[in-house]
């Protein structure tokens, strides 16, 4: 999800271009709307401002900390790649030191603190598995050893709507549970949409993504069973007492997803999986801005 947006305007500000492309900013402020969306379909109580503010600090604090440690365990690997060749530490923008480490560590520490302390330890334990799910697990464990990491590694946004939901009150429910299921499901074909038209890179790096390992005419048709099951997948809250107004959002957002993958399945070149890759944000951005307004008006 790096290429979501641009960093064309922060051009003029190095440093803070830098900081930016480091922490994965932009990334991570897609997890923090998540675990907010968490927070807004869950029963019970409503949240304070404080709550609101700590739990939005503690995920973007989380998943900037694993983004920032994914950026120095693949800083080497980085060069290999013109999508990746920019990072900071690639580029020497920041020095190669172990001792990044350092504050790495200490952001994630104080973000699951924050959160154990202002909201409750359960909350606290899922924004820790969000950014372990992706710095440890995703990044070091399988990104380089199987082309099914991408599918472990969706956890993390998972993990994030875990983390809002039990925010105010440490019990999981079927609809932030269900919407936990759907950004698990959503990662795999957002992401090896964006692999197929990357899928050159891929290989030259050795990074064993589903495209390279299976070719991108499979990985296509694998795309569009795990977008037909995302779709469906994104219906099941109505189940449990979501609105016609999320209803509307699941149903726009998975069709023109479907559609998009299925035309990738036709034709899978890197032009029609990036046409794939944006439909799955704008599949994303409808399920989230439906649950949230329903929330707001039941």
């Amino acid at each position: 999800m790096s290429t979501i947006a641009d960093t064309a305007p922060l051009r003029g500000i190095p440093v803070l271009r830098d900081v930016v492309a480091l922490l994965k900013l932009r990334i991570g402020f897609m997890i923090m709307v998540t675990a907010l969306v968490g927070l807004a379909v869950a029963p019970g109580p409503a949240a304070g401002g404080w709550q609101l503010l700590l739990l939005a600090l503690s995920v973007l604090g989380a998943s900037a900390s694993a983004g920032a440690f994914n950026h120095y365990y693949e800083r080497k690997s980085d060069r290999l790649m013109a999508r990746t060749r920019g990072r900071p530490f690639v580029t020497g923008a920041l020095p190669d030191s172990r001792w990044w480490l350092l504050p790495i560590g200490l952001l994630l520490a104080l973000s699951v603190a924050a959160a154990a302390w202002g909201l409750n330890p359960l909350s606290a334990a899922c924004v820790f598995l969000g950014a372990f799910f992706y710095g440890v697990v995703y990044t070091v464990w399988l990104k380089r050893r199987s082309p099914w990491n991408i599918v472990v590694g969706g956890l993390a946004g998972s993990f994030a709507v875990l983390a809002g939901a039990t925010a105010v009150e440490p019990v999981i429910t079927a609809q932030p549970l269900l919407l936990a299921l759907v950004l698990f499901l959503w990662t795999p074909p957002h992401f090896w949409s964006l692999a197929i038209a990357n899928r050159a890179e891929y290989a030259a790096a050795g990074v064993p993504m589903l495209p390279v390992v299976v070719g991108p005419a499979r990985a296509a048709r694998i795309v569009l069973w795990s977008t037909i099951a995302l779709a469906l997948a994104a219906l099941l809250p109505g189940w449990f007492g979501a609105g016609s107004l999320y209803m509307a959002g699941a149903l726009a957002g998975g069709g023109y997803f479907t559609w998009r993958a299925w035309l990738l399945c036709l034709d899978p070149s890197p032009e029609t999986a990036m046409r794939a890759f944006f439909a799955s944000l704008v599949q994303l951005s409808l399920l989230l801005a439906a649950a949230t307004v329903d929330s707001l008006l039941h």
